[in-house]
């Protein structure tokens, strides 16, 4: 089990959170530096840059990445592993897009299931229009097939998908039309989540499991994110993260959705940055100490769940 902490610093969002910076001591690598070229993509270059300031050695502490814009980083910290393994992720979004850049915080998934020893990953709590019928397309529906990737929405409704052919899966039910396939997804407040994610974790085809969190999945009373509010209840996700940790072997675990200021680095990537965050995140209007108190109280509950 987890012993150690650290904090790969990209944008001081949790460097300021000073009673989970005492109480669990975490060990920081600065790369701010990095962090305006990294903020939502990286390229093969930086991408190269930041591994190589990563200590390998650390791979199995609980590691904080900051605002969910270098959630991309997930991928980066997952070649550190040779083994086989299932991949669980926490989000408000799919991150599966099939659209470049391939390092990037909304396609890093598929990244990810390019990699050979990544058995199965599943989707927890993606809610976001990114499975809506518009963006849907957009992203890797292929790897529906096999289960290889499985989804579930805190709340959906149906997605129509036209003149697409959608693997079925065993998160969803496929309803073929005429002209189109209709999803129907499996979505978890209708579930008794402790039943339903038990059996989730009994079917993965490895024992040993990587947990990422982006904290944009739970309601906004628990997490003030660049991102929309989730769904997910704090003692929720914490509940689901005690039935990971009693039932495999985690090798690996991140959180991301802390809060930042947004500095970018290029006219392209403050366009498409501009682009991309809601207009109305979670933490808009909120003031600093705010932000950074409801945000560490639910990172401390998080490593409290973890460590012994």
């Amino acid at each position: 089990m987890f012993t150690s902490v650290r904090i790969l610093n990209f944008d001081d969002s949790v460097v300021r959170q000073n009673k989970l910076i005492e109480r669990f001591k975490p060990s920081i690598t600065d790369l701010t530096d990095l962090g305006p070229r990294c903020r939502l993509y990286s390229n093969e270059k930086t991408a190269r840059e930041v591994s190589a300031r990563i200590d390998p050695t650390n791979k199995d502490s609980i590691t904080f990445l900051g605002s969910g814009d270098f959630h991309h980083i997930t991928s980066l910290l997952l070649d550190n592993f040779s083994e086989d393994i299932s991949v669980i992720s926490f989000d408000d979004h799919p991150d599966w897009d099939i659209l470049p850049p391939k390092i990037c915080c909304g396609s890093w998934v598929t990244h990810v299931l390019g990699k050979e020893n990544v058995k199965k990953v599943i989707l927890m709590g993606a809610s976001s229009g990114d499975i809506s019928p518009t963006l849907f397309r957009m992203g890797n529906y292929d790897s529906l097939k096999d289960d290889r990737l499985e989804i579930y929405p805190y709340q959906h409704r149906p997605t129509k998908v036209f003149f697409k052919n959608i693997p079925k899966n065993i998160s969803a039910a496929v309803k073929k039309g005429f002209f189109y396939d209709e999803i129907h997804w499996q979505e978890l407040k209708t579930k008794n989540i402790a039943e339903f994610f038990l059996h989730i974790l009994h079917r993965l085809p490895t024992k040993k499991v990587y947990v990422t969190i982006d904290k944009d999945c739970l309601k906004s009373p628990y997490a003030l994110t660049n991102w929309a509010a989730g769904h997910l209840e704090l003692e929720e996700l914490l509940l689901m993260l005690k039935f990971i940790r009693e039932n495999t072997e985690i090798i690996g675990l991140d959180i991301t959705g802390d809060y930042s200021i947004v500095k970018t680095e290029g006219f392209i990537r403050t366009a498409i940055t501009n682009i991309n965050h809601p207009r109305d995140s979670s933490a808009k209007g909120k003031t600093q100490s705010l932000i950074d108190s409801i945000n560490e109280t639910a990172n401390i509950s998080i490593l409290e769940r973890l460590i012994h």
